[in-house]
């Protein structure tokens, strides 16, 4: 077998072996020739310019210079010793100091023959020195590859304690890219290289990591971000083709009587039209004899519960039963009852499985899901238990999805011959850019304006020096007969400070608003799972006039007549995350109003958060600015992370490219769906070598 790039393990190459070889493996898992290659340098100094010594100033920057070494001299005993060398060129002297690996160094360097010398040139005393420089001979620097802008490549502690510095790294691209020359594969068509001017592959990948110039650099990296998305996108609107093709799904031929009555009758509001168009679609998916595998994306408040009940209704007309699953119990439960409500002169069965469902109860859901008298279950990760078994399960509608694992969504599909219909739903609006990438094999479905009679929440900041005034803001709420939640910041469960912190709230709120006048409820993560539900069913009552909650608020609870919230130390959020807390008012025909009781020490980052918050109302404004500040791993959590662990493109930063890339994706498959084509070989091979590392994730949203 011929030795590839992509087959070569790395210990075979020159300047590796194996202890260095397992090292980079765990550190950076680099372990074959192929991911040395593709590993990319971060960022590149700038070698083009070479200083005199008579043109260094005191700036800290790093410089390069050649010249000479005159004199070496050791100063100094036992730790303090220290190696200097005087190094000259034809404008001036300097100092060259080492503190460690004196011994080595001092026999390495030799005097009166030309260097190449590079590090920061620090002055005391009217003299320059340069502490442990980087240095090649002359010759050597004219012959390396590394002649114009040095690549700075990631790294690890663990990678410097052990010696592997980036000049160790540099030296083995150099061997890889001096074995293999030009035998790296080209991966795109020659129409797409023509049709955009890329650099061929080779060309690309040498410039990345040996640049000549920045212009050749800028092309390099434009085609290789091109070529990442590009692949990326192929993927997924490839996977969404042959599920439609492949992927058989349930018939929902007809709407009947569940969904004309229930439309017709039963709700008490007139629905939007973006709610209207997206019924449409989701119907048109259910008929057509394929999987529906549907993204729903709303803000806060915009109806999507309506909309997923209407879409129960059409697969319990055709005698299918469905599941709708949420990340919390208090989501399960707030689901639960809208559901209940809406449905009650039905004769629809819906029942509620969750941790704290009891024995009893569980067997009789067990039991009504197998005969089918059971026609819509809802809950938490219970759903997901290999003893809940359906007759016939046709749709499955997940809540706030990107906080569930793909392997515990993909049990669902387990349970039936063929796959029940998906509807995904999300409040977290997100940005168009990122919804290509982590969603780019979904249909996307958008409920972009809110029901009728909907006020725009006002927003204000507000500082500890406002307090007393904020406090009697809330009292004139309470006097109209409205309810108030008040959240604090628990970062995390475990950490006894913040608990601490909202406990002390909790006093001072109480102390303010005093018994019997004002009736206060507390709801946190620390409380078990039915003390929780009491208070919260105390205030969904009315029967407390202030709610102080952490962010298990967030989402879930839907009290209209709550018309204000206080969110303390706001700057300790996230901006999504003050969007979902603050849409848990604005739910009723009232003025509402959320107030951001922020601290005075404010980074610039958590300033912009909060003056979003004050400006906009709009989620998908919102989240873009988000997706700016925190970066598309941050917003989406580790679950979601591995699609975005992109090598060298950015998702923020290159959004257009994303959309090109996207597009010439698109154009392709529209004309040569299975890559058939001998123009398109190349794209062929290397989208085989990415589907053998896909796993069955690849179909499910």
């Amino acid at each position: 077998m011929t030795q590839t790039p992509s087959n070569t393990l790395l210990f075979y190459l020159k300047g590796v072996g194996p202890a260095r070889a397992e090292l980079l493996g765990k550190e950076l898992g680099i372990k074959t020739v192929y991911d040395l290659v593709n590993f990319f340098p971060n960022r590149y100094i700038d070698r083009t310019r070479f200083y005199k010594i008579s043109e260094l100033q005191e700036s800290g920057a790093e410089v390069q210079i050649i010249g000479q070494i005159t004199s070496i001299s050791t100063e100094g005993n036992n730790r303090s010793t220290r190696l200097k060398a005087t190094f000259t060129d034809e404008t001036g002297s300097m100092e060259l100091v080492w503190f460690q690996g004196i011994k080595w160094i001092k026999t390495a360097l030799k005097t009166n023959t030309p260097y190449v010398i590079f590090g920061k040139a620090n002055q005391f005393k009217g003299v320059f020195s340069m502490p442990h420089p980087e240095m090649d001979l002359l010759l050597d620097f004219q012959k390396s590859l590394q002649t114009a802008m040095q690549p700075v490549y990631p790294s690890t502690e663990n990678l410097a304690k052990k010696g592997v510095s980036n000049r160790v790294i540099q030296t083995i691209m150099q061997n890889l890219f001096l074995e293999f020359k030009s035998r790296f594969q080209e991966t795109l068509s020659k129409e797409i290289l023509d049709q955009n001017h890329f650099i061929d592959k080779n060309t690309a990948l040498f410039q990345l990591h040996f640049p000549e110039n920045q212009e050749l650099l800028k092309k390099a990296q434009w085609r290789m971000k091109f070529e990442e998305l590009f692949f990326i996108q192929l993927q997924l609107l490839r996977n969404n083709l042959i599920r439609k093709r492949k992927i058989k799904g349930y018939i929902f031929e007809k709407v009947g009587d569940y969904f004309n009555n229930l439309y017709e009758k039963h709700i008490p509001f007139s629905l939007t039209n973006a709610q209207k168009r997206v019924i449409k679609e989701i119907r048109k998916d259910m008929m057509r004899g394929a999987q529906m595998n549907r993204l729903l994306q709303g803000d806060v408040g915009s109806g999507k519960t309506i909309v997923a009940v209407l879409s129960a209704m059409i697969a319990i007309d055709n005698g299918f039963q469905v599941a709708i699953m949420a990340p919390t119990e208090i989501l399960a439960n707030q689901h639960f009852f809208s559901v209940l409500e809406l449905v009650k002169n039905l004769n629809i069965q819906v029942r509620l499985l969750t941790g704290s469902t009891k024995t009893k109860e569980r067997n009789e859901i067990h039991e009504g899901l197998i005969s089918g008298e059971l026609h819509i279950l809802i809950g938490t990760h219970a759903l997901i238990e290999d003893k809940v078994k359906f007759q016939n399960l046709g749709l499955v509608i997940i809540d706030e999805q990107h906080k569930f694992g793909v392997e515990q969504r993909s049990k669902m599909w387990k349970k039936n011959i063929l796959p029940p219909h998906i509807l995904v739903m999300t409040a977290t609006p997100i940005p168009r850019t990122l919804a290509m990438t982590l969603y780019g094999d979904l249909d996307v479905s958008i409920i972009d304006e809110l029901p009728l009679g909907r006020k725009e929440i006002k927003t204000a900041l507000r500082f500890e020096n406002q307090r007393l005034s904020v406090f009697k803001f809330i009292r004139d709420e309470i006097v109209k007969g409205h309810q108030v939640y008040i959240v604090y910041p628990l970062i995390d469960e475990s950490e006894t400070l913040d608990f601490k912190n909202l406990m002390e709230g909790y006093e001072s709120v109480v102390r303010e608003f005093p018994r019997p006048q004002y009736q206060v409820s507390i709801v946190h993560g620390k409380m078990k799972p039915a003390d929780k539900e009491y208070e919260m069913d105390l205030f969904v009552k009315g029967k407390t006039h202030i709610m102080v909650a952490t962010t298990v608020i967030e989402v879930g609870v839907n009290v209209p007549n709550a018309s204000l919230m206080l969110i303390e130390n706001p700057e300790k959020f996230g901006l999504s995350q003050l969007h979902q807390l603050r849409g848990r008012v604005g739910r009723g025909a009232n003025q509402s109003y959320c107030i951001l009781m922020a601290g005075y020490k404010l980074t610039d980052e958590a300033k912009t958060r909060l003056q979003t918050m004050v400006e906009t109302n709009d989620g998908f404004k919102i989240a873009e600015v988000d997706l700016k500040l925190r970066g598309p791993g941050n917003i989406m959590g580790t679950q979601q992370s591995g699609i975005i662990n992109l090598k060298i493109a950015d998702i923020v930063k290159d959004s257009d490219l994303l959309k090109m890339a996207r597009f010439t994706a698109f154009d392709l498959l529209k004309e040569d769906p299975n890559l058939e084509m001998p123009k398109n070989a190349n794209i062929r091979n290397t989208y085989k070598d990415i589907e053998a590392n896909m796993g069955i994730w690849a179909n499910i949203s």
